[in-house]
Formats: structure tokens, C-alpha cells, sequence
């Protein structure tokens, strides 16, 4: 279990993992409950930690403040493509986070495909600074696994504060880009009145609205490319969200739908993957998200997404951050929507009569609720169990 938090360190431990033949877990988070499940499901797990090792009764290697310097140089060792390198695990976003396995192939070939689509060739040693954990697919893929195979240049560290951000960014060289979630970058925007130039943006784990990436390129002087993939299949398409709401597909990876839904094949993605998600088909590979198909919402005959009235809630001016949830009642029916924002300075009324300008008024959220932050993990996402908690605190408080 590699949870190293500098990007180098993390590095250097997954390819000493490959080198012995062993796989690295790549755990969503490091909470107490999941680790002591992983610990109940693989035995003969040990830990690697630059930090303070985790609260377990297991066996925990701290990696060395000083590597031996007398370092050989030959080639660049071989690995084979179907060793199975690294367990990754869903975020927990639906519930529990389940393992996947990712052979060598899969992972050095995502990295590839996602160099060759965002034409970094043209970038050779382009300095990258992520605020993504690397043990999340995305984080893995567009901040360590696309470096080694690109060429690239890593920056070892994750700033968290947009003053951090900034200053990290501007003392590295150009050319330069900057990896990041859609909360990050809202965050950045909102507190940071000088942002240093960059070559490129990356941004993925939630949907961007087309205003928060405009402004992103127009602040930053980049373009913006979004990135969408799960960790089943790992990255699946790119947009540049400020131009288009359609995905293009990356190479070798396609699509196809039936009764069950939309099945990504192909490419780096070594198993058929049926999608989460609610996929409107295009020409030329091209395609539209409309949700979650778990996200659907149908009241009084009408039907939405949780993911488009999250879009439009965060559309709105002062809004920092914000999200439905839907919770069932005792039948298994939807009759209520609830939706906690994050937005100083903003009584709920205003907020409550702009979404009355952008949606339908029976997916108006009853109640409206502020508060100073959501429960957002690293990536921004926010598990389901931590919103279950945030609306059983309300309940009880209104109770």
C-alpha cells in the first residue's frame, strides 16, 4: 500500500513495486475504516509511508530520508505487459469503494494515449504541478503515469492553498501546466488575484461549467482540457469544456449501448466497462454526458439530473460551491430534493429565486441549506456516507 505524499517518493516506490512483481494498492483514501478493511482483505499487506504510519497492526516501511547515491545507469528496466501492477478503488461516491486491477499494460498505455491527445510531444520536459492526489486514477494517470511517459517533468509536491499554488507554479520553469479539479480550481479563482501564466490545463472527477472554464484560460492564458474516465476503465475522453460540451473519444477506446446502458471497449481499457453514466451518442466518436444513472430524478412526472441542477446551482454568481442530494423516503420515492451551499454573502432566498430562473420550479431544493463548506475528499468528490451524515446533522438540528 503505497501512501507516500510527495509525487516522487510515490514514484519511486510504485516502480520498486514493479520490479519485484508486486501490487501496489492504491486506497481512495486513508480513513481508519477502509484501511482496516484492506488490511482484512489482503494479508499479506504492508505499507510504505513518507508520513506517520497509518493506526494499524501492520507492517509499515518508512521511505528513506537519504537514497544511496551510487546509482548504475543502464536501460530502463522491462515490464510485462500483463503484470498486474496496482489495485485502484472507486472513490465511494455511490457507497462502498470497490478494488479494480490494472495490468502494466492498462496503466502505461493511459498515460500514452492522454500525452498523444493533449500534443505535448510539443512540450518535451514540461514542468506539471498537480493538486490530486496520486493514488486516485486520475491523479495517477495525469500526474505520474503520463510524466514517465511522456517525458515530462514532475513537481514532487500537492499545494493545497491558492497562495501555495501560485508561488509553486511561478517558480517553475515554462513551459508548464497545472493538474486540478473543478473545487480547486473554483477556490484558486475566487482567492487568487494574480494567477502565473501556464501552457496547459488539466481538470476532471466532476463536470466544468463552460463559464468556470473560460475564465480559467482567460486568468491563466492556457487552455483548459477536460478529462473523463472512471476507475474501472481508467481515461476514456477529452474536451475543451470553454468550446464544446461534446467529449471526443481517446485512441482505440470506443462505445456502444444496450438495454443495459453505455459499454466502453478498446485501447487501454483491457475489459469491457459498463459506464455510470447517462451517454448520448455522436458522430465521429463524439458523445454527450447527461448524469449519473444513478443521479436521475423524476418528480411529479418530470425528470433531471442531479448533475444539471448541480451545474446550474454553481452557475450562479457567488456561489462557491454547491450540491442536490436526494434523499428517499420510507416508499422509495423522491418527493423532496435538498441542496447544501457554500456561498458568503448570499441569503438562500437569492439563491433559491435564481434557480427558479434556471430550473423547473419541482426540483427547487425545500430546504435551501448554507453552510461553510461541503465534505468534498481530495479529489472534490463527495462520498455518499459524508452527505448522508451532512443531511442526517441537518435533520437533526431542524428537528
Amino acid at each position: 500500500m503505497n501512501l507516500c505524499t510527495d509525487r516522487y517518493r510515490f514514484a519511486v516506490g510504485l516502480a520498486a513495486a514493479l520490479l519485484r512483481r508486486q501490487v501496489s494498492l492504491l486506497p481512495s483514501n486513508a480513513t481508519v475504516d477502509l484501511l482496516t478493511r484492506l488490511v482484512v482483505d489482503y494479508p499479506d499487506l504492508y505499507c510504505l509511508t513518507d508520513g506517520v504510519p497509518p493506526r494499524l497492526v501492520i507492517e509499515s516501511f518508512p521511505y528513506p530520508k537519504v537514497l544511496d547515491q551510487q546509482r548504475e545507469h543502464g536501460p530502463v528496466p522491462r515490464i510485462a505487459e500483463d503484470q498486474l501492477a496496482a489495485i485502484g478503488f472507486t472513490s465511494g461516491s455511490t457507497g462502498r469503494p470497490t478494488p479494480h486491477p490494472k495490468s502494466w499494460r492498462s496503466l502505461a498505455g493511459s498515460g500514452l494515449a492522454e500525452f498523444e491527445r493533449l500534443g505535448l510531444a510539443r512540450f518535451r520536459g514540461m514542468s506539471l504541478l498537480a493538486t490530486v492526489p496520486q493514488q486516485h486514477m486520475y491523479g495517477l494517470e495525469s500526474s505520474v503515469l503520463m510524466v514517465m511517459q511522456g517525458g515530462l517533468t514532475m513537481h514532487s509536491g500537492r499545494p493545497f492553498f491558492p497562495a501555495d499554488i501560485c508561488a509553486e507554479l511561478q517558480a517553475l520553469p515554462r513551459p508548464r501546466a497545472l493538474v486540478t479539479t473543478p473545487v480547486h480550481l473554483r477556490v484558486l479563482l475566487a482567492e487568487a488575484s494574480d494567477l502565473p501564466p501556464v501552457d496547459l490545463l488539466l481538470c476532471a472527477t466532476a463536470p466544468l461549467s463552460p463559464q468556470l472554464a473560460g475564465e480559467a484560460e482567460s486568468r491563466f492564458g492556457a487552455p483548459l482540457h477536460e478529462i473523463y474516465g472512471c476507475t474501472e476503465a481508467g481515461q476514456v475522453a477529452t474536451r475543451r469544456a470553454a468550446q464544446t460540451h461534446e467529449w471526443q473519444l481517446l485512441p482505440g477506446i470506443a462505445l456502444r449501448q444496450n438495454d443495459k446502458g453505455t459499454w466502453v471497449r478498446g485501447g487501454h481499457v483491457e475489459n469491457e466497462v459498463l459506464l455510470s453514466d447517462v451517454i448520448e451518442l455522436r458522430e465521429q466518436g463524439a458523445f454527450e454526458l447527461h448524469g449519473r444513472t444513478g443521479d436521475l430524478v423524476n418528480i411529479a412526472g418530470k425528470r433531471t439530473s442531479l448533475a444539471h441542477l448541480n451545474f446550474q446551482l454553481n452557475s450562479i454568481e457567488g456561489v462557491r460551491d454547491g450540491a442536490f442530494v436526494m434523499p428517499e423516503e420510507e416508499d422509495g420515492t423522491v418527493t423532496r430534493l435538498t441542496a447544501f451551499v457554500v456561498a458568503p454573502g448570499l441569503a438562500s432566498e437569492s439563491i433559491v429565486a435564481a434557480l427558479r430562473q434556471r430550473i423547473d420550479p419541482v426540483f427547487l431544493p425545500r430546504p435551501l441549506c448554507l453552510v461553510d463548506s461541503l465534505p468534498r475528499n481530495e479529489t472534490g468528490k463527495l462520498p455518499r456516507a459524508a452527505l448522508d451524515d451532512l443531511v442526517a446533522r441537518f435533520d437533526a438540528r431542524v428537528g
